[in-house]
């Protein structure tokens, strides 16, 4: 079973409910849900934004709701530097699941919490977060459901559906830097999951509007999307991102030398293709066994009729050796994909976990526990890198001889569940689900 990786199990659930019952369920079965308690009432709070004039530019959620984000200020020798966390999410790529995502906090500020947590980077402890915990940290709210790439509008049951989140970023982007950001000195750009993809398409506009800061670099957390095989030799995220692509008006705002290079401008959305043509430092942070890759492209439910892997996606205790090996295929095409990745002023860490998102979560990020490559955790990987402390090249073996991973089948049967679930089947999911309500609520 993944690790207690929130992000991760919202996208899995397939509708609130489902995630409401996970997080009560796991808050109930976990041994030190006292601690998470704990832990969730020391966690800082930081208040939401909304953009309501942004509308009159048409940067608008899919609902029409106006944009948003979350600002911690930063004090001392960061208060002149600035983080940039990009929400992540999943994306719709159709009239219906556009039109249904509308009605949710993915497409609609009307429906999100006014509070988020920062935790891993966005922590202003420095003991937690040891190189950003004094920066100007931001939160850029996702309810577009195109990677902040795309720029149109349909009709659908006498309602308009907005897809602009090409505005939606400018709207955000143009908000901060009357707060500061146009005189930052050092900026990092970040996002995770589908907030990781948009940093692939935004790093080299945001290092162009601001000339005169020292430094400007971009990390990327498992927003490194495969143009990826399945086990049954399909290809399912193309046309899925292809459909994305045409929907929201997306192809007339990528890299312009890259689609010059390529017949199809869907191509560049792949950032193992759009990365060759981005000029800004940038950090790849990204499982070589993404798990929502692994769930949803490598081995789709399309390719898996039979439900054969059901079992061994939900839970890797339950795969066989034979498919443990299967699943190399999906860590050999990932890092074929990062060859044309420049390492000469970027850094990368694919480590070996079965994990998604890790910059966010404080245990990833920088804990005793975290996972680790070359001896350095994620934070401090990331740290060395952006100040040029060190170079940071890491890559790690094939799963699952990472120690320092959470979710390795002999850690869980040694040391019991730790912050890992062992339930069977699909009420795995639901088990997990239920536990993020209590730990909000008690």
């Amino acid at each position: 079973m993944p690790p207690f990786d929130l992000l991760f199990w919202r996208e899995m659930a397939t509708n609130q409910l489902e995630f409401f019952l996970v997080l009560v369920v796991t808050a109930i079965a976990l041994k030190p849900w006292r601690c998470l308690c704990l832990a969730q009432q020391e966690s800082l709070l930081v208040g939401m934004t909304l953009l309501p004039n942004a509308t009159l530019t048409g940067a608008m959620c899919l609902d029409g709701s106006p944009p948003a984000y979350h600002l911690n200020k930063g004090f001392g020798a960061g208060a002149n530097n600035w983080l940039l966390q990009v929400e992540g999410g999943g994306w719709c790529n159709t009239v219906r699941s556009c039109r249904d995502r509308a009605t949710t906090r993915r497409g609609s500020t009307r429906y999100m919490s006014r509070f988020k947590v920062f935790s891993g980077i966005l922590s202003d402890d420095p003991l937690m977060n040891p190189d950003f915990y004094n920066w100007n940290r931001v939160k850029l709210r996702y309810c577009d459901g195109g990677s902040f790439a795309g720029d149109s509008e349909f009709q659908t049951l006498n309602k308009t559906i907005y897809l602009r989140g090409q505005k939606i970023w400018t709207a955000i982007i143009d908000d901060l830097l009357n707060k500061g950001l146009n005189h930052a000195a050092k900026v990092l750009l970040s996002g995770c999951s589908a907030g990781g993809l948009a940093v692939f398409h935004h790093c080299d506009q945001l290092a162009q509007l601001l000339p005169e800061a020292k430094s400007v670099k971009c990390l990327s957390d498992a927003g490194f999307f495969v143009d990826l095989t399945d086990i049954s030799g399909s290809n399912t995220i193309r046309p899925f991102f292809g459909s994305l692509v045409s929907l929201q008006g997306i192809a007339k705002f990528l890299n312009e030398k890259c689609v010059a290079s390529y017949e199809d401008p869907l191509t560049c959305f792949f950032p193992q293709y759009a990365i060759r043509y981005i000029s800004s430092p940038f950090f790849i942070l990204n499982p070589a066994y993404d798990m929502y890759q692994f769930t949803h492209c490598f081995v789709p439910p399309s390719s898996d009729p039979s439900g054969q892997w059901s079992k061994c996606k939900l839970n890797q205790d339950e795969c066989s050796a034979t498919q443990i090996e299967v699943l190399q295929g999906l860590r050999n095409q990932t890092l074929k994909a990062l060859e044309p990745f420049n390492l000469s002023t970027g850094g990368r860490f694919i480590n070996s976990c079965l994990a998604h998102c890790q910059s966010e979560l404080q245990d990833s990020w920088f804990a005793p526990d975290s996972p680790r490559l070359g001896n350095r955790t994620i934070a401090e990987a990331v740290g060395d890198w952006y100040f040029e402390r060190k170079i940071v090249s890491e890559t790690d073996c094939p799963y699952p001889c990472d120690s320092t991973c959470r979710n390795l089948p002999s850690k869980n049967q040694d040391q019991g569940s730790n912050n890992s679930i062992n339930i069977p089947g699909s009420f795995g999911t639901v088990y997990f689900l239920i536990t993020v309500l209590l730990v909000i609520i008690i």
